[in-house]
């Protein structure tokens, strides 16, 4: 299985940190951000990535991760010339993928405690154009977004709202999702939202729609990086993960 680490976007709610640095290069407890996510990873036994950014952002992160032969991975670039969102940037794994693999996709400023391992495992086991999305409990799950499952009690995930004012679950959809090739088709049948990006939300809910869109829980503890509030949580949380 491949991996796929999504490092763009412009990190406005962190301004003006933000401003001279990208996101997901920002320190977390001893190392950068993106660390944490390749760790993960490899921790799974994926060592193919492909690292997708902004073209501001390229010459940093090969000065800091290279080849990723230190971090014990291969690593790939490349670059979404403009914040067009996350389907968007996906798109760009075309080619990378082969076709009929599977394979795993990080948002960068995802940090979290549980092993990838498991969850690849059940995602192997899923029939070629499903794909899977990981979940966290959350107390204002409506800052993400947020699952709706059948009433009848079978568990099935319908559809994801994005950011609703009143959550029909107490779950978060987490920057992690897995697919195969299948995926790239889905992009191209979505359109620009009205903040004019292709969403990810859009993509997972087709997979729903078809009721091919499966989900696991994490057990530990889940952050999105993306505010000052989180990003101190998660420097507090990962200071000693990594040496």
């Amino acid at each position: 299985m491949k991996g796929i680490l999504l490092a763009g976007g412009n990190g406005t709610r962190l301004l003006p940190l933000t401003k001279y640095i990208n996101k997901h290069l920002l320190p977390v407890g001893k190392h950068p951000m993106i660390a944490y996510g390749i760790s993960k990873l490899r921790e799974a036994g994926v060592t193919e990535i492909l690292l997708i950014t902004g073209s501001r952002s390229l010459g940093l992160y090969a000065e800091y991760l290279e080849n990723g032969k230190d971090f014990g991975v291969s690593l790939t670039y490349r670059v979404q010339h403009q914040a067009g969102g996350i389907a968007e940037a996906l798109e760009l794994a075309n080619g990378f993928v082969s076709p009929g693999d599977k394979f795993i996709v990080l948002l960068g400023d995802n940090l979290f405690q549980d092993e990838l391992t498991p969850y690849i495992r059940s995602y192997m086991k899923q029939p070629a154009g499903s794909a899977m999305v990981l979940l966290s409990p959350q107390d204002h799950p409506n800052r993400y977004g947020v699952p709706v499952f059948a009433e009848d009690g079978s568990g099935s995930l319908l559809y994801i709202e994005e950011k609703p004012e009143h959550p029909q679950s107490q779950y978060a959809v987490t920057g992690i999702y897995m697919y195969d090739d299948s995926v790239f088709e889905k992009i191209r049948k979505i359109h620009p939202s009205q903040r004019g990006e292709l969403e990810i939300t859009d993509v997972n809910n087709l997979y729903a729609t078809e009721g091919k869109l499966k989900y696991e829980l994490l057990q530990k503890w889940w952050c999105d990086a993306g505010t000052f509030e989180s990003l101190q949580e998660a420097a507090a949380r990962m200071k000693d993960v990594l040496p």
